[in-house]
């Protein structure tokens, strides 16, 4: 079983970026610039390594090999955005994965690639990159290739040495465990659950019953044995249920417009562990958007494009309005489960402009785009 905490320190300490491993400050696949470079090193380094894993390390300062962590990435369905644009394509999973020196919403992405052993090419045009393009890596760089197409194992060896240095044992998962319980969340209701005797889940949380349901806001979950980070959110409730063999979470988000608030089922996910120490997770979308007046949406929904234009010129806002833009995040979220499309576009364009104006308005907003990337992926 590998510790991925362990892997990234692995990577970072002895290599540097190759044929089989980049390092990135961040990746942004919500735009076609960003998804069409994250295709193009996937395409790259699947096809640089047909026999063993690739790896791409998000969060890294490159040019001083920093660890400076990036937001909590929600991945259920980046396979489909793989599948979607390229041909042959690989396995892909990206984890996120806690450091001790990071703040808490902050952790470090790890991309895992996986040839199918052929040959990688994309699908269709994406950005700048032509369907049908074969990328390869040249040292650190993914390079188009038109002629001399074949795929070479020459990592091997390598990766695998790497990956059994990071192999995990007891004293790193009991470490992990006393960490978690009695450090970083000693201010909130926390459990753990061992399954098939080798594989420890901890999740914290605030608790509260609501009739015969227990929810957690502010969740954390984790697997501890792989240092990965399965859930976490300081805006959505989730269920917790569990078996033998199984752990399974519902997510919940909340849904209206002013006070007429309600919850609403979103993902299921269920993470079975077997006797041979694997384990699969199956995320599933649950989710049934309400129905809103169309009419009735675009009033509102102009109302707010109007907040975020004045915000954009310098306007000062008056009490009225600094309440309502409290609101904006779901309200825009509302608008585009409900058909409007540009919804999205206004809440992008709001990150930059409430981030250093409203810190609570802005992390709302960035909670509403992890929820629409969710929805489109699926």
């Amino acid at each position: 079983m590998i510790n991925k905490r362990l892997l990234v320190k692995n990577l970072l300490a002895h290599n540097d970026e190759n044929s089989f491993y980049d390092k990135k400050r961040f990746i942004d696949i919500g735009q076609k610039e960003g998804k069409g470079k994250f295709l193009k090193h996937v395409c790259a380094l699947a096809n640089s390594n047909p026999n063993n894993h690739s790896f791409i390390v998000v969060g890294v300062e490159d040019e001083e090999n920093k660890i400076v962590g990036v937001d909590f990435f929600d991945d259920s369905k980046i396979q489909n955005l793989v599948n979607a644009y390229i041909d042959n394509p690989p396995l892909i999973s990206y984890e996120n994965i806690p450091f001790p020196h990071l703040p808490m919403n902050k952790v470090v992405g790890l991309v895992t690639i996986r040839s199918n052993g052929k040959v990688c090419s994309l699908r269709k045009n994406i950005w700048k990159y032509y369907g049908g393009a074969v990328f390869f890596r040249e040292g650190s760089i993914s390079m188009p290739k038109a002629y001399g197409i074949e795929l070479k194992d020459i990592n091997s060896q390598v990766v695998a040495t790497i990956e059994q240095h990071a192999k995990n044992n007891i004293e790193l998962t009991l470490d992990g465990v006393i960490d978690f319980l009695n450090l970083r969340h000693r201010d909130l209701t926390s459990h753990y659950k061992v399954f098939k005797e080798q594989f420890v889940v901890c999740w914290a949380g605030n608790q509260k019953k609501v009739k015969e349901h227990t929810y957690y806001s502010r969740v954390d979950i984790e697997l501890i044995n792989e240092q990965v980070k399965l859930f976490y959110s300081e805006f959505d409730e989730i269920t917790i249920a569990y078996d033998e063999d199984s752990f399974t979470t519902i997510e919940y988000i909340q849904l209206g417009l002013g006070s007429q608030q309600k919850y609403y089922p979103l993902e299921k996910m269920v993470i079975t562990f077997f006797d041979n120490g694997t384990y699969t997770i199956k995320s599933d979308l649950i989710f049934k958007p309400p129905l809103y007046d169309k009419r009735s949406l675009h009033h509102i929904f102009n109302a707010k494009v109007a907040l975020l234009k004045k915000i954009e010129k310098g306007i000062r806002l008056d009490a009225v309005e600094r309440k309502d833009l409290g609101a904006l995040p779901d309200t825009l979220l509302v608008c585009y489960i409900s058909g409007f499309e540009v919804a999205k576009v206004y809440l992008e364009k709001a990150k930059p402009l409430l981030k250093n104006y409203d810190l609570g308005v802005y992390r709302s907003v960035k909670e509403s785009l992890r929820i629409i990337r969710k929805l489109t992926y699926n």
